[in-house]
């Protein structure tokens, strides 16, 4: 992948932050990830933008269903999780 140097400026304190959280991989590794997920970001808000113009709001009925469903999720996440832990702690 092409890479290009560019100059920013970032506030002091932030950046020294930045660099002790990118440590071996890299102050360029962590800011190019911070900006895709800033753009990924933005691009799912218009997409949320969009889906309410075409489908208007999301209920607050729908947000609590919503919500339900992604702690499912997560429980599901962890529990698999910790179960791939296990089984490789067995196997060792």
């Amino acid at each position: 992948m092409a890479t290009k140097k560019v100059t920013v400026t970032i506030p002091e304190d932030l950046l020294d932050e930045i660099r002790a959280e990118a440590a071996e991989r890299g102050l360029s590794a962590y800011v190019a990830e911070a900006l895709r997920f800033k753009r990924d970001r933005d691009r799912l808000l218009e997409l949320v933008d969009w889906l309410q113009e075409e489908h208007g709001s999301v209920t607050d009925d729908e947000r609590a269903a919503a919500l339900v469903e992604l702690d499912d999720l997560d429980a599901e996440h962890e529990l698999r999780r910790t179960a791939k832990g296990r089984d490789a702690g067995e196997a060792a």
